[in-house]
């Protein structure tokens, strides 16, 4: 990666992983836009050339900015980039949020990815899943392990924080891009998932970040949207007339009631508690 100036700990991963990706006959890579993915398709290009493709999955479940991101990015990369429409609600059991929604989501996903793959003549999947993400309640794992998608990142030793200073250091413009993962991660487990109500969250959260807010989760509680904010913007909120338009542009998006979780914006909070068990 000539050109990119790194401390010496981080150069020898990012050099590892430019190594692995080139080693590999050709690929597709998952990529939702996010930070990792973003990373992993910008040195996957680098080291392979048009013998790599992007595939995006569009859905009701994503954010509509991902995607809008995702395909600036690609194209900008001069990426191939495959976007396929999904409705992971018509999947069987999707809707009822068991606790291994994600694996049925990633096993959609790698299915989609797989059938794309043969038709292209691309030999190995590939993901974005960090270091850090072996730490934490993701299902999904199991679902890419059955499908044989490979985690580079993960072959390289790169954590979150690792990713973000490389990102940086590349020019990515998604190198401190709040995490977004799905809308159904919003909804507590065995809480129905429904196009309207994820279109409220949706709703909601895009009102948060026109005031200026970036680390936002709205949980869907029935009638009630709890609001996480990231705990470095929860001082924002002491301005009334802010805090007025917050709670506003959530109920407006369809919530009777907004809690404010003092806590501030957790990542998997909606895990707490579920860690080892499935409920299917």
């Amino acid at each position: 990666m000539i050109g990119v100036s790194l401390e010496p700990a981080l150069d020898a991963k990012l050099a590892r992983l430019h190594a692995w990706l080139a080693a590999l006959p050709s690929a597709l890579v998952a990529f939702s836009g996010g930070v990792d993915s973003s990373l992993l398709l910008r040195v996957a290009h680098d080291a392979l050339g048009p013998r790599v493709t992007a595939l995006t999955s569009v859905s009701p479940t994503n954010p509509e900015e991902d995607t809008a991101a995702a395909v600036a990015l690609a194209r900008a990369l001069g990426v191939a980039h495959v976007i396929i429409p999904s409705n992971e609600l018509e999947i069987p059991r999707y809707a009822a949020n068991p606790t291994n929604r994600c694996y049925l989501c990633k096993d959609r996903l790698y299915d989609i990815s797989a059938t794309e793959a043969r038709r292209r003549g691309l030999d190995v999947i590939l993901d974005g899943v960090n270091v850090d993400d072996l730490g934490d309640y993701r299902p999904g794992l199991r679902a890419a392990e059955e499908h044989r998608v490979r985690h580079p990142l993960v072959e390289a030793e790169l954590h979150k924080a690792e990713l973000r200073a490389i990102s940086r250091a590349l020019g990515l413009a998604t190198w401190d891009k709040p995490a977004s993962p799905c809308l159904s991660s919003r909804f507590p487990y065995g809480t129905e998932i429904t196009l309207d109500r994820l279109r409220m969250v949706a709703a909601a959260e895009a009102s948060l970040r026109a005031l200026g807010f970036r680390d936002v989760r709205v949980r869907f509680h029935g009638d009630v949207g709890r609001v996480e904010i990231g705990a470095d913007e929860l001082a924002r909120l002491d301005d009334a007339r802010l805090r007025e338009a917050a709670i506003r542009g959530v109920r407006d998006a369809g919530f009777r009631d907004v809690t404010i979780d003092p806590r501030g914006f957790r990542s998997g909070s909606l895990n707490e508690g579920v860690v080892g068990r499935e409920i299917v």
